[in-house]
């Protein structure tokens, strides 16, 4: 299992960071490595992903889990579970904002392969977290 991850302290309250996590145009607007997103960020949503870490190319995902405030998961890969990445996005609240932690696993029996060729997203990430922090302190 291949994974990459990212915490932050935000200053600001869990509801404040999740409404721009579940806003599209506020994640490519904000900074944080995402060149494009289409679709509706809800529950079940299907979307597609431009990062900067691979601009030419899209990524589909699909939203399989969201409460509200608190966690959000996004899943994509190949079908029958071959190579599958899933994001998840956890906030917690603290005495001075939100706990802000993301991490994505890359599993299945085609991960050690594909693995190989993912670069190192912890730039990406750290890129993500503080464009997060920034737009959700404005």
């Amino acid at each position: 299992m291949k994974f990459f991850e990212v915490r932050q302290d935000i200053q600001a309250p869990p509801e404040r960071v999740w409404a721009i996590l579940t806003d599209a145009r506020r994640l490519v607007a904000g900074g944080m490595g995402l060149n494009r997103v289409d679709g509706t960020i809800t529950l079940g949503g299907r979307l597609k992903l431009w990062a900067e870490s691979a601009p030419n190319r899209a990524f589909p995902v699909r939203v399989v889990e969201m409460k509200p405030a608190s966690r959000m998961v996004w899943r994509g890969g190949i079908p029958f579970g071959l190579f599958t990445g899933e994001r998840q996005y956890n906030l917690t609240p603290t005495r001075d904002g939100t706990a802000f932690h993301m991490r994505e696993e890359f599993t299945g029996p085609l991960a050690p392969l594909i693995g190989k060729t993912i670069p190192d997203l912890t730039p990406y990430f750290e890129k993500f977290a503080r464009g997060l922090k920034a737009t959700a302190e404005r």
